[in-house]
C-alpha cells in the first residue's frame, strides 16, 4: 500500500507530468491556442515600456501635451488588450481542463472496479478517495494555471531579457547577475519540495481514511464511547500534516525571498549605474525609465518561479499517485474466453453433446490450492488440495471451524480471487477460460456481510440480475421473506441510505440474499447467509429457500445445524482441506470434528480444538459427551 512512506518513482517532474499526454492530446489545440494567447497578452505588456520611453524622451522632453494624451491612449489600449487577451486564456482552457478531470476520474473509478480484490483488501479507501478527488483537482488546476504560466513565463523573461540587452546591454548584464544562483537554488528547491509534497498527499489519504471509517463505524464509536480516543488519533494524523504543511511553507517561503531578494539587488544596481549614466549624458532619460520599467514588469515572472515549481511538484506527485493505482494489473480473461464460453454455452442450450447437457449445473475443483499474493514463498496455502464434486442442482454445505478456509473456497467460484493451482469447472468448462461478465451471470453470491448501497430496496435487488423487472422483485422479496421492503414509507423505492444502516442487521441479509436469487442462477455460493436471522425468520426464509435450491446448484457456508440441513450432502474443511464429505447424519455418526463442531462445544472457532480437545474420541463420544451436558 503506497503511504507516506512509499518509495520515490525514479523519474523527473517532467517525465511524471508527460503521463498525462494521452488525457490532454484530445484538448491539445485549446491549450497551446491558450498558451500562445497569453504569450501574446504578456508581449503586450511589455510593449508599454517601449512607449514610456518614447513618451519621456519625445512629447515630454518636448513639451507636447497631445503627445501625451495620445501615449496615455496607447497605454490604455494595451491594458485593456493585455486584460482581455487573459480573458480569453481563461475561457480557452476552463472546459475542455474539467472535461480532462472528468475523464480521469471516470477511467480511475471504472479501473478500480476491474481490480482484483486482493488490491482493495491492500489498499485503504481514504488513499483512493484522496486519488480520485484531491490530486485530480490539483492536476486540473495546474493544467489550467502553472502549465501555462511556466510557458508564458519562461517566454516572457526571454523576450524581456533580448529587450534589456538591445536598450543597454551592460545595464542588461548587470540584471543577468542573479540568473546562475537562481537557478542553483531552484534545482534545490525542486529535489527537497518533492519529497515534502508526495509525503502530505499521502497523509491526506491517511487523514480521509480516517474520518471514513470515523462516519462508517459511527455507531461503534458512539456504543463504546470511543470519542476521545478516535479525536486523538485524528488530532495526531492532523498534527503529522500540518508539521508537513509547514515545512512545504518553509521551502516555498525560502525560494520565494530568493527569487524575490536577488532580482531586486540587481535592478537596484542597475538603477545606480543608469542614473549615473543619465548624469554624465551617456544614456537618454527615457532608456532608463524604459529599461527599468521591463525589469520591474519581469519581477513577477522571476518571482512566481518558485511558486509555479511548487505546483509542479505537487502535479506531479499527483501524477505518480493516479497512475500507482491506474498501472496495477486488471482482473485478465484468457484471451479465447469469451470464444470457449460461447461455445460451451451454446453446447449446453442447444444439447448438441448428451455428456454436456447432463452435466448442466455442475460444478468442480480438482487439485485447487489458493495463497494469497502478498504470502510469503514457500508458506502454508491457505487452501490445498481441493477436490469437490457438486452434481447438478445439489446443495453442497461447507462446514469447518473458522479459519479453515470455507469463505475463501467460495470466493474462487466467482473469481474474486485467483486459485494458485488446479481448477474449478463449471459444466465442464475452466472458470478461467469464461469473461468475467459470462462467469458472475452464471454465478450468484450472497456474502455473510451484507452490503447495500445509497439507492432503493428495490435497486439494490435488481442489482443481482441485469434486466430483471417488478416480477422477480416481487419473488426475490418473497424468497428472501423480505416482505418488510413493502411495508417501509415509500415501499420498495425507498432509500436504505448508505451501507443500509437504516435498515436492521437482518433486513440487509434477507435483502442481500433477495439480491443473489432474483437473477436465477445456475449455481449459488450463500456464505452463512442466515446468520442474522431471529428463529423464526430462519425457519421461513429455509422453507423458501429449498424451492430456490432445488433448481440450482448451490454451495452454503454453514455455522448452524438448521443451515446445514438445507443441504443433500456436506463437505467438512479442516485446516484448508476437504477432510470429509457426506450428507449430515453421515458425518455425524463417523467424524468426531464434524460432530464437535455440531455439538455446539465451547472453543469451536479454532481448527486446534477439534484435533486437541477430543484427540482419541469416536463422533458416538463426542454425542454422547453432549448428551450428558
Amino acid at each position: 500500500m503506497p503511504e507516506e512512506h512509499a518509495e520515490p518513482k525514479d523519474r523527473s517532474t517532467v517525465q511524471s507530468l508527460l503521463r498525462l499526454w494521452p488525457y490532454v492530446k484530445p484538448v491539445r489545440k485549446r491549450l497551446f491556442g491558450a498558451a500562445l494567447v497569453a504569450i501574446v497578452a504578456s508581449s503586450a505588456g511589455l510593449v508599454i515600456p517601449l512607449v514610456l520611453k518614447w513618451m519621456v524622451d519625445g512629447p515630454v522632453a518636448d513639451r507636447d501635451p497631445g503627445g501625451v494624451w495620445l501615449g496615455a491612449l496607447y497605454l490604455l489600449l494595451l491594458g485593456i488588450a493585455e486584460a482581455a487577451l487573459f480573458g480569453v486564456r481563461r475561457w480557452m482552457v476552463a472546459r475542455p481542463l474539467a472535461g480532462v478531470e472528468a475523464a480521469m476520474r471516470a477511467d480511475l473509478y471504472r479501473h478500480l472496479q476491474r481490480l482484483p480484490v486482493a488490491f482493495h483488501d491492500r489498499w485503504p479507501s481514504g488513499q483512493l478517495l484522496s486519488r480520485a478527488t484531491t490530486d485530480l483537482m490539483l492536476l486540473r488546476q495546474f493544467l489550467a494555471f502553472p502549465l501555462t504560466f511556466l510557458l508564458v513565463n519562461g517566454a516572457t523573461i526571454l523576450i524581456g531579457i533580448v529587450i534589456l540587452l538591445m536598450q543597454h546591454w551592460t545595464l542588461g548584464l548587470v540584471l543577468l547577475a542573479p540568473a546562475v544562483p537562481l537557478m542553483v537554488i531552484c534545482l534545490l528547491f525542486e529535489t527537497k519540495f518533492s519529497l515534502v509534497a508526495r509525503r502530505a498527499q499521502d497523509q491526506v489519504g491517511d487523514l480521509t481514511t480516517v474520518v471514513e471509517e470515523s462516519v462508517l463505524g459511527i455507531r461503534i464509536i458512539k456504543g463504546f464511547g470511543r470519542h476521545r480516543s478516535q479525536a486523538l488519533a485524528f488530532r495526531s494524523l492532523s498534527e503529522r500534516l500540518r508539521t508537513t504543511e509547514l515545512g512545504k511553507a518553509r521551502l516555498l517561503a525560502g525560494i520565494w525571498s530568493a527569487n524575490t531578494l536577488l532580482p531586486e539587488l540587481s535592478i537596484g544596481a542597475a538603477l545606480v549605474l543608469g542614473t549615473v549614466q543619465v548624469a554624465d549624458g551617456n544614456l537618454s532619460a527615457g532608456t532608463l525609465v524604459a529599461f527599468l520599467s521591463t525589469a520591474l514588469a519581469l519581477r513577477w515572472p522571476v518571482e512566481s518561479i518558485g511558486f509555479l515549481l511548487a505546483m509542479s511538484q505537487e502535479s506531479a506527485t499527483a501524477t505518480e499517485r493516479f497512475f500507482e493505482a491506474m498501472d496495477v494489473a486488471e482482473e485478465a480473461d484468457a484471451p479465447d474466453a469469451a470464444g470457449q464460453a460461447d461455445a460451451d454455452e451454446q453446447a449446453g442450450v442447444d444439447g448438441r453433446t448428451q455428456g454436456r447437457e447432463s452435466s448442466r449445473g455442475e460444478m468442480v475443483f480438482e487439485g485447487v490450492e489458493f495463497r494469497y499474493p502478498d504470502a510469503e514463498p514457500g508458506s502454508v496455502p491457505v487452501l490445498s488440495r481441493i477436490d469437490l464434486r457438486i452434481r447438478p442442482g445439489e446443495t453442497m454445505a461447507l462446514v469447518g471451524a473458522t479459519g479453515s478456509g470455507k469463505t475463501t473456497l467460495t470466493a474462487l467460484v466467482p473469481r474474486l480471487h485467483e486459485a494458485t493451482a488446479g481448477r474449478i469447472t463449471l459444466d465442464g468448462t475452466d472458470i478461467a477460460t469464461m469473461p468475467r461478465e459470462r462467469l458472475r451471470e452464471l454465478v450468484s453470491v450472497a456474502f455473510e456481510e451484507p452490503t447495500l448501497f445509497s439507492a432503493s430496496v428495490g435497486e439494490n435487488v435488481l442489482m443481482g440480475a441485469e434486466g430483471a423487472g417488478d416480477a422477480e422483485l416481487r419473488r426475490a422479496l418473497a424468497i428472501a421473506q423480505a416482505g418488510f421492503a413493502h411495508e417501509l414509507p415509500e415501499g420498495v423505492d425507498t432509500q436504505v441510505g448508505e451501507q443500509g444502516l437504516s435498515l436492521s442487521g437482518g433486513q440487509r441479509q434477507r435483502l442481500a440474499l433477495a439480491r443473489a436469487v432474483v437473477g436465477r442462477p445456475r449455481f449459488l455460493v450463500l456464505d452463512d447467509p442466515l446468520s442474522a436471522l431471529d428463529v423464526h425468520t430462519e425457519a421461513l426464509v429455509e422453507a423458501a429457500l429449498r424451492e430456490v435450491l432445488a433448481e440450482t446448484t448451490a454451495i452454503v457456508v454453514a455455522h448452524r445445524p438448521s443451515t446445514v440441513m438445507l443441504a443433500d450432502r456436506v463437505a467438512l474443511l479442516s485446516e484448508g482441506r476437504i477432510a470429509a464429505v457426506g450428507t449430515h447424519q453421515e458425518l455425524l455418526r463417523n467424524n468426531a470434528e464434524y460432530a464437535w463442531l455440531m455439538s455446539g462445544a465451547e472453543g469451536s472457532d479454532g481448527a486446534d480444538g477439534a484435533d486437541g480437545a477430543f484427540p482419541d474420541q469416536s463422533a458416538d463420544d463426542v454425542l454422547a459427551e453432549k448428551g450428558t451436558r
